[in-house]
C-alpha cells in the first residue's frame, strides 16, 4: 500500500506534496482514485483509503486500474450540467518513468497494444474505448498523461487535455 507517482515539474512545488511523497515513498504500492481536476488542470490523486488527496501531477501509472462512475453522480451532472467529481480511475499507484519504459513486457519485449480511453457523461454511461466505444471496467495498467492539444486560442497559453492509455482494456 504505497504511492510511487513520480512527482512533476508541476507539483515539486507545492511543499505539501512533497511531504506526502516523502512519507508514502518507502512502501511498495497505494491504492489511489486518480480524476482530472478541472480548475487545477492537473489529475488529482487521492487516497482510496483515506479519501484525501495526496498530490496533483500531470503523470499517473496504475497497475490493475478499475475504471469506476458513479451513477448518482452522472445523474446530477445530467440535471444540473454541471460538472462534479463522480468518474475515476482507481488502481495501484506505481512508479514510473517516462512514457513506455514501464509498459514494456518483460516476456517478449514488445510495447504492447494501448487503447485509448475516455468518458464523457453527458455521452457515455461508463468509460469506454475511444476507437470503438465499446465499455471498459478493468485493464492491466493505464498511463494517464496531460498531453497539449491542437487547438491554441492564445499562442501564449497551451491548453492541455488529459489522455488514458490503457493495456489489457477488459469490457464490462
Amino acid at each position: 500500500m504505497m504511492m510511487t507517482v513520480r512527482l512533476s515539474s508541476c507539483a515539486t512545488t507545492n511543499a505539501y506534496a512533497k511531504t506526502m511523497h516523502n512519507k508514502y515513498k518507502r512502501r511498495k504500492t497505494m491504492r489511489v482514485e486518480v480524476y482530472f481536476n478541472l480548475h487545477k488542470h492537473l489529475f488529482s490523486v487521492r487516497s482510496a483509503r483515506s479519501g484525501r488527496v495526496i498530490l496533483h501531477t500531470d503523470k499517473v501509472h496504475l497497475r490493475n486500474p478499475e475504471f469506476v462512475v458513479r451513477q448518482g453522480g452522472r445523474q446530477r451532472v445530467l440535471k444540473e450540467r454541471k460538472k462534479n467529481v463522480h468518474a475515476f480511475v482507481r488502481g495501484d499507484a506505481t512508479y514510473f518513468t517516462d512514457y513506455g519504459v514501464d509498459l514494456l513486457d518483460d516476456a517478449d519485449k514488445k510495447c504492447p497494444t494501448l487503447d485509448n480511453v475516455g468518458y464523457n457523461p453527458y455521452v457515455y454511461d461508463s468509460f469506454v474505448k475511444l476507437i470503438d466505444e465499446t465499455p471498459v471496467r478493468r485493464a492491466k495498467r493505464a498511463y494517464l498523461s496531460l498531453e497539449p492539444t491542437n487547438i491554441y486560442l492564445n499562442p501564449d497559453k497551451i491548453r492541455y487535455r488529459p489522455y488514458i492509455y490503457a493495456e489489457g482494456a477488459e469490457p464490462c
